[in-house]
């Protein structure tokens, strides 16, 4: 069993919830390397997208009601949308795009939606593995289709009903995703020949809301599986002096990544006696578990299981004052993870002891202080609106790591902030409503990990996951650019 490494943990944190317009809002984002991985699962059109993201004191009658499926309460009329998305990553980063159209119905007493979207995701030059530029293995450097592009589908749906005449509605949802590629899944394998991913995610969600006079509460629990498998294949090469390649073999690893989450929120919001001013909070918990975890690279150990716990205490305002609307939210997240490694048999340690087979040889602890502030301002002009925005992550953990093999004990610190400002404009043509938003992400990028003695005996690759490093990180910029343009017609 390799010593040296760290023992990496994947989760899947931004898949989650197909087509999800806010994912962020119930299920709470982990992530311990600054990778930029794109806006893969931004689908459907949401209101507050191009005013930072904004959602505590304001609402979104075209995104709350898929993530919390009782708000569907909030629909004034039906409508048929439509909101193409596309995003790029720079440096050769990647890019996606996407093709969601989407329902909304109402009725006197009961409300639903139904979605459906189509996805490409684009792996550019310098995403794909070194080997590909060897035409001696190659024949030329021809490129497969499946390694250039990938196909995924979403399909998600809700239905509710008010509750008698009272102020309460209730309302279930579910959602389902059919996986061929996971953006940034591809760093995990850095030494590949090629990934093959498929896979499935989704989840289901039931909801009740109240809608006041002055407050509204808003209470949800969800439960969310994503099961993916990796293929993976390496070329394996038999060195020869004279003819520099004697012979290349395949091998292919299977490996599972799953995670299960379970998450309860609750939202509370209420207009204030000053005109036009609104407060909210909300309180989130997730727990999730981690039963199968891929084997990276040279990592030839066990799939090992974790756990995290997960929380989320948020504050806003917000003030709508004739044509201009402003909001402001802050979000702090304290969180937990405890990850490991087990030994697949007997292993001696360096104080003469004997840690048994299924028994813990490392031991990772993690403990997050992460910080979300996002602001908006929406200014309505006749049949147009502007909408502008800012949206700051800062990330903050600790890893305190113990070698029960070798007999060690370190921690380690990383702290960055990723910044995402937006902008976006509607106009309307009779009773179409045509809206573009876009977002530009900085401070993430392409990372990896300083090369010190012990960080040099065994590398691995990093991706948006809880992954315990295994020295300092280091960072190569890129930028993500989010486009989405959206259509919304409503059904008479």
């Amino acid at each position: 069993m390799a010593r040296s490494f760290v023992r990496s943990l994947p989760i899947l944190l931004s898949l989650v919830a197909a087509g999800s317009a806010r994912l962020d809002a119930q299920l709470i984002e982990l992530k311990t390397v600054p990778i930029a991985t794109g806006d893969q699962f931004l689908l459907l059109p949401s209101r507050a997208l191009a005013m930072g993201g904004v959602t505590l004191a304001v609402d979104d009658s075209l995104g709350d009601p898929w993530v919390n499926p009782a708000r569907g309460v909030l629909i004034r009329e039906p409508l048929l949308l439509g909101s193409p998305t596309f995003y790029s990553i720079a440096s050769d980063g990647g890019a996606g795009r996407s093709f969601p159209v989407a329902a909304l119905f109402r009725g006197r007493r009961a409300f639903g939606g139904v979605a459906f979207a189509l996805q490409q995701i684009v792996n550019e030059p310098a995403r794909q593995n070194w080997i590909w530029l060897r035409p001696e293995v190659w024949g030329g450097g021809a490129q497969r289709l499946s390694d250039a592009s990938a196909r995924n589908i979403f399909a998600q749906g809700f239905v509710g009903t008010r509750l008698g005449e009272g102020p309460w509605s209730i309302g279930v949802g579910a959602s389902v995703a059919g996986l061929d590629a996971v953006d940034g899944v591809d760093l995990l394998y850095a030494n590949a020949e090629s990934i093959d991913q498929h896979g499935t995610m989704g989840d289901v969600r039931l909801g009740l809301y109240r809608d006041g006079d002055r407050d509204r509460l808003a209470l949800l629990l969800l439960h969310d599986r994503v099961s993916m498998t990796h293929d993976v294949s390496y070329l394996e090469f038999q060195w020869d002096t004279l003819t520099w390649v004697e012979s290349v073999t395949r091998r292919v690893d299977e490996n599972l990544d799953h995670t299960r989450t379970w998450g309860v929120q609750a939202a509370w919001d209420r207009d204030l006696r000053a005109q036009g001013w609104r407060v909210g909070g909300s309180a989130t918990v997730n727990r999730k578990s981690h039963p199968k975890i891929p084997n990276y690279e040279i990592q030839n150990i066990p799939r090992d299981p974790g756990t995290t716990w997960a929380y989320e205490l948020g504050v806003g305002v917000a003030r709508a004052r004739g044509p201009t609307e402003f909001g402001l939210d802050l979000l702090f997240q304290p969180i937990w993870s405890d990850t490991w490694q087990e030994a697949d048999h007997d292993v001696g340690t360096s104080s003469g002891g004997v840690i048994r087979k299924g028994e813990r040889t490392i031991e990772n602890d993690f403990f997050f202080t992460n910080v979300v502030l996002r602001a908006g301002l929406s200014h309505e002009m006749g049949q147009a609106s502007l909408q502008a925005g800012l949206e700051l992550r800062s990330y903050d953990y600790t890893l305190e790591q113990r070698d029960r093999v070798a007999g060690t004990f370190r921690d380690q610190d990383e702290a960055w902030i990723e910044w995402s400002p937006s902008a976006g404009a509607t106009v309307r043509f009779g009773d179409v409503q045509l809206r573009y938003a876009g977002r530009l992400t900085t401070g993430t990028g392409q990372p990896g990990v300083a090369f010190t003695p012990e960080a040099m005996a065994d590398r691995a690759a990093l991706a948006d996951f809880i992954i315990a490093p295994e020295a300092p990180l280091t960072l190569q910029e890129a930028m993500v650019m989010t486009h989405q343009l959206s259509v919304a017609i409503p059904i008479r």
